[in-house]
């Protein structure tokens, strides 16, 4: 599956030639022309990679890292004119990933952007996920939390996946469907709610604090 990337850039031409040349690259990119219309583009599309400019009227590209750094860890690679060392420390220290400089050769972005999903990539082979005193166990398909085993089915197991893959952040309803149970989903309508509703029972025994929180017109987002 092509790695899903967002391009927040309010410059339309570098914005589209960033598009155009990712697109031929394989990647499956949208673009945003601001930073709103990036975050909200964030939070349908849960892409692997966003390319963020920080030069931009109204949210700018720094305010945009801060709030993304704040809901999750997605590799964030900024772009801008700016090349001063004070301009670099600042977008590395609200959370960026890599710094570009423009003008950029579009192969030296295309390197960048490749580096960082393989880091992504490698992350993501650990055995084991952790959030708060919850333990993933990748191998065995099966949760601890407070040195109880919890076993999870399929459905449960891949959910609560999603969730620890993506601490702090709110998960729309619809994206949640679409990569728990897929885009042609036809069961009931209600089934993500029962679902979640298993994991709380099984997460919460013991009168253990709640970790998967309702966030309303929404969707739900893991937090302490």
């Amino acid at each position: 599956m092509a790695a899903k990337i967002i391009v927040i850039d309010d410059d339309l031409k570098i914005a589209s030639m960033m598009r155009r040349g990712l697109t031929f690259e394989g990647f499956d990119v949208k673009v945003a022309n601001n930073g709103r219309e990036g975050l909200m583009q964030i939070l349908e599309q849960l892409p692997d990679l966003v390319i963020l400019d920080v030069m931009m009227p109204g949210i700018d590209g720094l305010e945009v890292c801060r709030r993304l750094r704040k809901d999750g860890n997605i590799p964030i690679l900024m772009v801008t004119g700016r090349d001063s060392v004070s301009d670099r420390v600042a977008g590395l220290d609200t959370g960026a990933d890599d710094y570009l400089v423009k003008p950029f050769a579009f192969e030296e972005l295309v390197a960048r952007v490749r580096a960082l999903l393989r880091r992504t990539a490698n992350q993501n082979t650990e055995e084991f996920i952790r959030f708060a005193d919850l333990t993933l166990d990748l191998a065995s398909r099966s949760a601890v939390r407070n040195q109880r085993i919890i076993e999870l089915s399929t459905t449960e197991f891949n959910l609560l996946e999603l969730f620890m893959q993506n601490p702090k952040r709110v998960l729309a309803r619809d994206l949640i469907m679409e990569k728990v149970w897929g885009y042609n989903f036809q069961g009931e309508s209600n089934v993500l709610e029962v679902y979640v509703g298993y994991l709380r029972q099984k997460l919460e025994q013991q009168k253990q604090p709640r970790l998967i929180h309702t966030v309303r017109g929404l969707g739900y987002v893991m937090k302490e």
